[in-house]
């Protein structure tokens, strides 16, 4: 199994967009290629997974060691894995940036393809490149592509300004309306909100199959050390209710695998579709966009009552999303309230938004996953009112002391924080 990542120097520059059309066009030739993402991310693994119809897996150089990081890219059996960075190629936590898309590159032993947005430069771009390519010696730039480029001329241009380096021109793919992604607070709308989905990957697979060439692109794909499947961890129950629809949705597919490799049963449900909770001994119910759907998951009393029952039987964990729909009430973007659960005492709103950020070091000693985790905090909520046992001591990237994060009433417990990996 061969790996390349495709990173950028900056966010913004359309590796998303450069990526997932390199999936379809490579799945439409015939290639067996999978995607994976780079750090913390539920939205873009999703879009992978509908370009070349195979899972997507995260691989976060921050919160997973060497092993787990290999063992995840090598799963299956593509003939080659295309990782999409995160942010910027060497931006990653603080203070020194562990955690980057660079980091990944390195444990996995993979070369960097870097994808530009040419669109505002022509002879620029030459120091740009050379900075990138010379600034670690275990991070090799192996490919550009240009992205964005107005004309033919443009193009010329860019290359003649490259050719010195020696650096291999994989493409040049120009401004294509069509192509933009719709977006919301924390990302792209996810993609089974796009009913045009299918058509935007095509258009996309269409302009980089015509624009990049793809042999080149594969050629320059190096082996990825295969290691073996590490032992399951024991599964935080065998039998664990899975909210999962357009508001829970934020789910990491690592987690799930391993908790069903360990002989766990994972049943999902629908609390959109006002589906009861199954019978089980844990209820996980992942983040998403419940702030959008407050008001229909407040009137789904079939819902809300079977998860109130559960709580008297079984374990019940919210993260995130999860955790405000657990609370008394969720106030929305326009400050409308809405009740929750009530199964803890938490209020949390919309209308006032403060962005919440940074990977997290996490331990509780009680609740549905005691231990300590790697974790993440991304979100615009802010808490009105919390009152009772928290449920985590944490730390920051750097390792300072932060507030205690969630909360804990007997059976039921929660956090903002999204938990990646046991350490």
């Amino acid at each position: 199994m061969k790996g390349l990542i495709l990173a950028a120097p900056t966010s913004g520059s359309g590796k998303t967009t450069v990526t997932l059309g390199l999936l379809r066009a490579l799945s439409e030739a015939g290639v067996n290629v999978r995607g994976a993402k780079s750090g913390p991310d539920y939205i873009d693994p999703r879009f992978h997974e509908a370009a070349c119809g195979r899972p997507c897996m995260s691989l976060d150089a921050w919160a997973m060691g060497p092993e787990q990081l290999r063992a995840l890219a090598t799963k299956g059996t593509p003939e080659l894995l295309l990782v999409e960075g995160a942010m910027g190629l060497f931006d990653g936590a603080p203070p020194a940036g562990r955690g980057s898309t660079a980091d990944l590159a390195r444990t996995l032993g993979l070369p960097v393809v870097l994808v530009v947005d040419a669109g505002r430069m022509a002879h620029s771009i030459a120091p740009l490149v050379a900075g990138f390519a010379n600034f670690h010696p275990e991070v090799t730039i192996a490919g550009v592509i240009l992205n964005r480029v107005g004309s033919p001329r443009h193009t010329g241009m860019l290359r003649a300004a490259l050719e010195p380096l020696g650096i291999p021109i994989l493409g040049a793919v120009p401004r294509v309306r069509g192509l933009e992604h719709p977006d919301r607070h924390l990302g792209l709308v996810q993609a089974q909100e796009r009913p045009d989905l299918d058509a935007f990957l095509d258009r996309a697979g269409d302009t980089l199959a015509l624009t990049v060439d793809l042999d080149k692109l594969h050629d320059l794909a190096a082996p990825i050390a295969t290691v073996p499947a590490p032992l399951p961890a024991k599964p935080p129950a065998q039998r664990i209710a899975l909210a999962s629809d357009a508001a829970f949705d934020f789910a990491y597919p690592h987690l799930l695998d391993a908790w069903r490799a360990a002989g766990a049963q994972v049943i999902p449900f629908s609390p959109l579709a006002d589906q009861a909770v199954p019978e089980c001994d844990l209820v996980y119910l992942p983040g998403g966009y419940p702030e959008l759907h407050a008001g229909k998951l407040a009137a789904n009393t079939v819902f809300l009552h079977s998860l109130r029952r559960a709580s008297e039987t079984a374990q019940i964990y919210g993260e995130c999303g999860g955790y405000m729909v657990l609370g008394q009430t969720l106030i929305d973007a326009t400050g409308t309230p809405h009740a929750m659960a009530g199964l803890l005492n938490l209020e949390t709103s919309f209308s006032t938004r403060k962005l919440h950020l940074g990977y997290r070091r996490l331990h509780a000693d009680h609740g549905a996953f005691p231990g300590t985790w790697a974790g993440h905090e991304f979100h615009y909520a802010t808490t009105v009112r919390a009152k009772g046992e928290p449920l985590f001591t944490a730390q920051d990237a750097e390792g300072t002391k932060l507030s205690p994060m969630g909360l804990r009433d007997g059976a039921v417990s929660g956090s903002f924080a999204h938990l990646i990996a046991p350490l």
